[in-house]
């Protein structure tokens, strides 16, 4: 870090910094409310999908698994491919002799070879069988690629749509004890006035405290929804757009149930599954390859130099270059039965994988039933809970009626109010259900894609 040597003689522009620094922060205050608003602004399904595929953890880990499924995808097929060496060795020798006489020899040699070799695989049935697994391990990562993006589309309309049923059911917990405290002030007037006894003060009391809880109960959901949701896409205060008004749900409506259970071969878990047992079948004939042999083609070209200090073998000293090419078989005879039980492994995990299959099938058509008959019973409740409210509403209106001419009490009101409240969240829960029981239908049965999150985005506000 440099520092300067302190001046008797300040600079006329020492106090420069200082100046700047309200404006400074102006600048950066701006900066950070722009930055606000351009993360409030995107508060539809499809760009906050967007956001989230470029944010969630767990679909960039699966991206990045299948991204290495390529690679080793590649590596497989090198298997077929030519490969080519370079080697090299230098040797230095030392020859000593104990004999005596005219043919007694000291001395020392260097040998030096450089070499390149080529070798290409013509018959490999074991290398033939690891590229097939490759290559079906790589539509394996494929599938699960596919459902990590199933699973991001259907958490971040869950999200989504728990934000939004969160802040209906804080609205309805408002009016709610708005509508208590009412009464509660209705109820200390007509005591103080002597028209009704401390009891129904004490009752509407009771009913206003609850709705204070309530109320508290909702604003921390829908605190803790808000965080789920930012969490998920990477951005601060998305605030979702609210349903429209009037809510339609006859879009979401999943006709009839034999096109869903049929469409369910093509789901990702039971591609996945099939995956598993075409490669626990190329493991098997991987196994089985051991016996058969292999049959390479190799070439080799050599440049040899010999260098010798002694006398006696100067004349083996020099340079030659040398090549060779041809055809190298190989036939496996005996490997300690290692192969006979490596085969018998191989095809009890082919049974195993046979199994697997059937088991992902069986399971995929009982979520995709599941799912199926979810959404038509939400369906169904909707519209029950729907007209359930407008009979709520008219009920509270004709007690309310009937308590301020006398002949209902303070109490029937209260039981009026929360049966309205009541039925309107468990409406609200309905709908948000029914929404979600869409995404889990066409996710079980593997018809999902991102293209549904556009028709979702229909039932929000623009």
């Amino acid at each position: 870090m440099f520092q300067h040597a302190p001046s008797s003689h300040p600079h006329p522009h020492a106090a420069a910094p200082t100046s700047w620094r309200p404006l400074a922060r102006a600048c950066a205050l701006a900066v950070l409310g722009m930055a606000g608003s351009f993360a409030a602004q995107a508060e539809n399904l499809i760009d906050l999908y967007q956001a989230a595929r470029g944010y969630d953890a767990a679909y960039l880990a699966a991206k990045s698994q299948f991204d290495a499924a390529q690679f080793k995808a590649d590596q497989a097929r090198s298997l077929q491919r030519p490969s080519v060496n370079l080697q090299a060795t230098v040797k230095r020798n030392r020859l000593e002799s104990s004999v005596d006489g005219p043919f007694s020899a000291e001395g020392s040699s260097t040998n030096s070879q450089v070499a390149v070799a080529a070798r290409q695989p013509l018959f490999n049935l074991g290398n033939s069988a690891k590229v097939s697994q490759a290559e079906a391990s790589l539509t394996a990562a494929e599938a699960d690629l596919k459902m990590a993006e199933d699973d991001l589309v259907a958490r971040l309309a869950q999200g989504y749509f728990d934000v939004l049923a969160a802040q209906d059911v804080l609205v309805t917990a408002k009016d709610n004890k708005k509508a208590l405290a009412e009464q509660l002030a209705s109820a200390k007037r007509s005591f103080e006035v002597g028209n009704s006894t401390i009891t129904d003060t004490r009752e509407a009391q009771a009913r206003f405290d609850l709705a204070t809880a309530q109320e508290i109960a909702a604003t921390n959901d829908l605190r803790v929804k808000h965080i789920a949701l930012d969490q998920l896409v990477g951005r601060a205060d998305v605030k979702p757009n609210p349903l429209r008004t009037p809510v339609n749900l006859d879009s979401l409506d999943p006709g009839q149930i034999d096109p869903w259970v049929q469409n369910t071969g093509t789901a990702p878990m039971v591609r996945k599954a099939e995956v598993g047992l075409k490669v626990a079948k190329l493991e098997v004939d991987g196994a089985r390859a051991g016996h058969m042999p292999t049959l390479d083609a190799v070439a080799q070209v050599a440049r040899t130099h010999i260098s010798s200090g002694n006398d006696l073998v100067k004349a083996q000293s020099g340079a030659g270059t040398a090549g060779s090419i041809g055809l190298e078989f190989n036939m496996p005879l005996y490997a300690g039965n290692a192969i006979q039980n490596r085969v018998r492994e191989t095809l009890s995990l082919q049974d195993k994988a046979e199994r697997d299959l059937e088991n992902a099938r069986r399971s995929i058509e009982l979520g995709t039933r599941q799912a199926y008959s979810g959404v038509q019973s939400g369906l169904a409740q909707v519209k029950a809970y729907e007209a359930a409210e407008s009979s709520a509403k008219l009920a509270l209106e004709a007690t309310q009626l009937g308590y301020r001419v006398g002949v209902r009490i303070n109490k029937d009101v209260l039981d009026a109010q929360t049966q309205l409240t009541n039925t309107q969240k468990d409406l609200y829960k309905a709908r948000y259900d029914v929404i979600i029981g869409a995404i889990k239908l066409r996710q079980a049965a593997g018809t999902l894609t991102a293209a549904d999150l556009t028709e979702l985005n229909k039932l929000v506000a623009p």
